[in-house]
């Protein structure tokens, strides 16, 4: 009998038939795939903690336990609880081209220009009050209480990593910064705000500065004058489709030195 049950749920088209199910109920059906990173933060931590004791091989019980998931992320989001309820201004940054830089420069080097570029690019999040959340590689997440003190974080980070020059290389960084109301999860901050914060750097290409226009509508007046700053609205190409994971209907901005 343990056999039999033990084959069920192992079986190719029962798992097939559930994975399609989840497919049609509420929420991500992306649940428990660790390159999702849509939904909330309650619901998406306790995805990634039920995913480890859940076998990663496909089986039936791994589908009918995420998808239950999925349905309470759902829930949370309908009620309003999938987000936080402390409003702040969430920061990416990432270093242009560090990936092909490294594998020639070697690990030593490498490890020399981390700690330096650290050094130049939190010192200016710390002074500006912000939080350093976490550091991914050559890059890190952010959180400010206030979107002007995030933005004189950036540019000043910007002007001390303009000084880095190792052995010839010039690191350049290109950064997103986004307004909105994650959940934090202990140390951590998740939901749909963070990873559009993450997508406004992706956007950055050649180590430009994204801002969605929820961070510009809630900069204080003056703070773009004051800090010499300009900007201009982020236009998609022609063909190009709308960056994933963030709403059709909201402004990207560049910003630049003056």
């Amino acid at each position: 009998m343990l056999a039999t049950a033990s084959d069920l749920n192992g079986h190719q088209q029962l798992i097939e038939a559930l994975r399609r199910l989840r497919r049609a109920l509420p929420g991500d059906p992306g649940f428990g795939d660790p390159l999702s990173l849509s939904g909330p933060g309650g619901a998406r931590a306790v995805a990634r903690v039920a995913d480890r004791f859940l076998d990663h091989k496909p089986a039936a019980t791994r589908e009918v336990s995420l998808g239950a998931l999925q349905v309470w992320q759902a829930a949370l989001e309908k009620m309003g609880r999938g987000r936080g309820d402390q409003e702040l201004t969430i920061v990416f940054t990432d270093l242009v081209g560090f990936s092909t830089w490294s594998l020639e420069a070697g690990d030593e080097a490498t490890l020399v220009l981390l700690r330096t570029v650290a050094k130049a690019v939190e010192t200016p999040i710390v002074e500006n009050y912000g939080q350093v959340v976490k550091r991914m590689g050559d890059g890190l997440m952010a959180v400010f209480n206030r979107p002007d003190a995030a933005l004189a974080a950036v540019f000043a980070a910007q002007d001390a990593l303009a000084e880095v020059n190792l052995n010839g290389y010039r690191p350049r960084m290109r950064v997103g910064l986004h307004t909105g109301t994650p959940r934090q999860m202990g140390d951590d901050w998740l939901g749909v705000d963070v990873t559009i914060a993450a997508r406004m750097m992706g956007l950055g290409g050649d180590g430009n500065v994204m801002m969605s226009a929820a961070t510009l509508e809630e900069l204080e007046p003056g703070t773009l004058d004051e800090l010499d700053l300009a900007i201009r609205p982020w236009r998609r190409g022609f063909f190009a489709t709308t960056p994933n994971g963030v709403p059709q209907d909201l402004g990207i901005w560049r910003v630049w030195r003056d």
